[in-house]
């Protein structure tokens, strides 16, 4: 079989599973064969909690994007997020090899030394991710990609992402439960940072704010490489709540009326209304104002974003974001979110959606809420996290090959047929 140069990206979080297939264009944009999304019931603040509800989410996104790309998905990128995960800088030294020309088993040898520099990583953590910030190869600074330049030390420094072992062993758990293959494991704030972040302004300095359903993620770049992250514990989720408890209703109902009349800025101007909801159980009607509504919803959005805040002042890299700040995820959907997020992080903010998207089902994507997914699936072609065996692509009315060892969820009937196959055969 050639080399497909297909990816599956596979955001797992707490109240949706994503799944992307996309392939690489002539061009390098990405062309969109399939998603598939789900409700998600199995996770807490982006930490699983049932593994039997989380593999069942995970198996109905990806049989939703196998049916619509043609695509028969065995591996995947996973998004990995949660208050677990932290960032540790780590500087590293080496010597340049013998020919006095940086190469790539150079630049392993600095991330392998910066890995070891760490002094405080325990038996319960593990190394998710090891990304070079910038290299100084002799005495020229400010150096990205060093491969190719003349010298004889490179030193630098390193941003390394870090989780918990166990809570990693149950994102894989499910993974793997569903039928699948994990490729690769990626911090979700890297990602959607991908997936948003125009090169410019990379460069010039911004802050990423993926508002999620359990979780907040923030990731701030400067001069071109990633500096700081952090994962708020308060999210999209809790808007819903505080609107349950403020109306007296239901958390689907308070879900439904967050979407369909949330405004998150009450000095903006809006058209005051009436609304009706049913009450709970029989119960009669009740109606409250629309700006009542604005009220509860603004309250904690403006708690989010002071939390942002916070942590962006705490990085030390606040004075650096000349190009301010990029929010994406569902919770940046809501009418007014940009603007009181300018108000309250004192930055020019823009609302992200996917970048460099060619074609396939392009605006079935054009979405903040497949920020991350879409992210994976770039870090994958970046990073080349990906194998000739991971999908098996049936567009051209090709057949998938029966193997009657595969692990999936068919493979016990499937070596049933091939026994009485062989045992029909002996008997003629």
């Amino acid at each position: 079989m050639q080399k497909s140069n297909i990816v599956v990206g596979l955001d797992i979080g707490t109240t949706k599973v994503c799944v992307v297939v996309a392939e690489k264009d002539e061009v390098g944009k990405l062309n969109i064969l399939g998603k598939g999304r789900t409700d998600s019931e199995g996770l807490q603040r982006a930490t699983v909690v049932n593994i039997n509800k989380t593999v069942d989410a995970i198996k109905s996104a990806v049989a939703d994007a196998e049916r619509e790309s043609s695509i028969r998905i065995k591996g995947v990128n996973v998004g990995i997020s949660g208050a677990h995960v932290h960032c540790i800088n780590s500087n590293s030294e080496i010597s340049v090899n013998q020919s006095g020309v940086v190469n790539a088993s150079d630049v392993k040898r600095f991330l392998e030394k910066a890995k070891t520099n760490i002094r405080y990583l325990d038996i319960d953590h593990e190394i998710i991710h090891v990304i070079p910030q910038e290299f100084i190869v002799d005495d020229q600074e400010g150096v990205l990609d060093p491969i190719g330049m003349a010298g004889t030390t490179m030193r630098g420094s390193a941003y390394i992402v870090v989780g918990m072992k166990t809570k990693i062993r149950n994102i894989k758990q499910c993974v793997e439960k569903a039928g699948l293959e994990v490729n690769a494991m990626t911090f979700e704030p890297i990602a959607s940072g991908l997936a948003v972040m125009k090169k410019s302004e990379k460069k010039s300095g911004v802050v990423i704010v993926d508002i999620g359903g359990g979780t907040t993620e923030v990731a701030i770049y400067i001069d071109g490489a990633i500096r700081f992250s952090e994962v708020i514990k308060v999210a999209a989720n809790d808007v819903t709540h505080d609107v349950a408890y403020g109306v007296k209703a239901l958390y689907e109902v308070a879900e439904e009326l967050k979407i369909k009349h949330g405004f998150a800025y009450s000095k903006e101007r809006i058209e005051d209304e009436e609304i009706l909801i049913d009450g709970i159980e029989g119960r009669p009607c009740k109606s409250f104002m629309k700006s009542s509504l604005t009220l509860i919803i603004e309250a904690r959005m403006m708690e989010i974003f002071e939390l942002i805040r916070e942590a962006v002042k705490r990085s030390g890299y606040f004075e650096y974001l000349n190009a301010g700040a990029v929010i994406t995820g569902g919770g940046s959907l809501m009418p007014g979110t940009d603007t009181l997020a300018s108000n309250i992080l004192g930055l020019d903010v823009r609302t992200g959606f996917p970048e460099g998207v060619s074609g396939g089902i392009k605006g079935a994507i054009n979405n903040p809420i497949y920020a991350t997914v879409m992210g994976l699936v770039a870090y994958s072609f970046e990073n080349s996290d990906f194998q000739d065996s991971d999908v098996i692509d049936l567009r051209d009315g090709q057949t998938e090959p029966v193997d009657a060892e595969e692990s999936h969820p068919e493979g016990e009937t499937g070596r049933k047929i091939v026994d009485r196959l062989k045992d029909w055969w002996e008997k003629l």
